[in-house]
């Protein structure tokens, strides 16, 4: 009887090993060979076959980079039977020659057995031939969008809180009647000090303004983003907006000897944090111990962080001298397993260590 067990289940396992889906596809490579780049998308289709004797199944179609676009045959595929999976690339803003994979899995053995087995690969190339430039760019005027446009409008600096700067700006009129430009309310520490036109600009015709950036009205400290905007009648873009991305240190240069030897001075329990593994859409904290060990209050300027699912907060803003204050950090949790990184800075009024940055990490599993 026992030998019987054994033969029988030595047919099964036979008759399952037979008894699969397989895919074939009738080509692997998709040449799109020329194309405009201000053509418009174009599509390939890969045509595939069950030559396996079970329903075969698409259970993932993965393009190698965010230019694809794969739309593919659902549900199952009888033995016989064919399917397809169309690939789609976008030329626009991408000259020159092109090779893109797409992964695909399936319900064969294969990808049953091991998840990490090595996909099957197809592919798109081809050759994207470069468009003629636009007037925005023959000019200069890549950002933004509309037919009044501002000729780089990011700007970034590092200043200290006692210092202001100066930006100029480019603006041009592409349109074919005048456009107002008028600016909208600013925070006090930015202004606008200079144009060379008036309240609208004609047909054709370029233009400049100057902004100032008063740190020492901001009352900011680290790193400070502020965008300001200008209504205008463009009827593709009515809004047009200019951003600042500025870090801020403070000034202590003007501190005497005997202020300098009665200074905060800042102490921290921990120099980085790690929150170790941690599971999918589970918050996490930890603490870190700031002590002032100076002769004046440690002020907690600002607490700022680089990746937003961490964020950053103390008990206490003022530390007397000898006192202890705590800033938590918390890891708001994540659907998706992978490993985030990122810098927790704290800033104070402590002249030597003014910005304490700190890494942290934590592992989603």
């Amino acid at each position: 009887m026992k030998k019987l067990s054994l033969l029988l289940l030595a047919v099964v396992s036979g008759l399952l090993c037979f008894a699969q889906p397989k895919i074939e596809f009738e080509k692997t490579t998709y040449d799109f060979g020329k194309i405009k780049e201000e053509g418009g998308k174009v599509t390939g289709k890969f045509v595939f076959k069950n030559v396996g004797n079970e329903p075969l199944e698409l259970t993932n179609v993965r393009p190698g980079c965010g230019c694809t676009a794969a739309n593919y045959s659902k549900g199952a595929i009888a033995p016989g039977e064919k399917g397809y999976i169309e690939a789609t690339y976008n030329p626009y803003n991408r000259p020159g020659a092109f090779n893109k994979n797409i992964r695909v899995t399936t319900n064969e053995p294969q990808f049953i057995e091991n998840e990490k087995a090595t996909p099957h690969m197809i592919f798109i190339k081809g050759e994207v031939i470069k468009r003629p430039p636009t007037e925005f760019e023959v000019h200069g005027y890549t950002n933004g969008s509309g037919m009044m446009r501002i000729k780089h409008p990011d700007v970034a600096h590092n200043m200290l809180n006692s210092e202001s700067v100066t930006d100029t700006f480019y603006v041009r009129n592409f349109w074919t009647k005048p456009v107002s430009f008028t600016l909208n309310p600013t925070p006090n520490y930015i202004s606008e000090v200079y144009r060379n036109f008036g309240a609208e600009l004609q047909p054709g015709q370029e233009g400049i303004f100057i902004l100032k950036y008063d740190a020492s009205k901001a009352n900011q400290f680290g790193q400070v983003k502020d965008a300001v905007s200008y209504s205008t009648n463009d009827s593709l873009d009515a809004t047009k907006r200019v951003h600042f991305a500025i870090n801020i240190k403070e000034d202590f240069s003007k501190l005497s000897p005997k202020q300098l030897k009665k200074a905060p001075i800042s102490q921290l329990s921990m120099e980085s944090v790690n929150f170790g593994d941690a599971q999918k859409n589970v918050s996490k904290t930890q603490t870190i111990t700031i002590s002032n060990s100076g002769k004046s209050p440690l002020i907690i300027r600002a607490l700022n962080t680089s990746n937003s699912l961490f964020t950053i907060s103390s008990n206490m803003t003022e530390i007397p001298a000898g006192a202890s204050a705590e800033i938590t950090v918390t890891f708001k949790g994540t659907s998706r397993t992978s490993t985030q990184n990122a810098t927790v800075d704290i800033i104070t009024n402590d002249p030597l260590n003014a910005v304490r940055t700190i890494p942290v990490s934590v592992k989603v599993l």
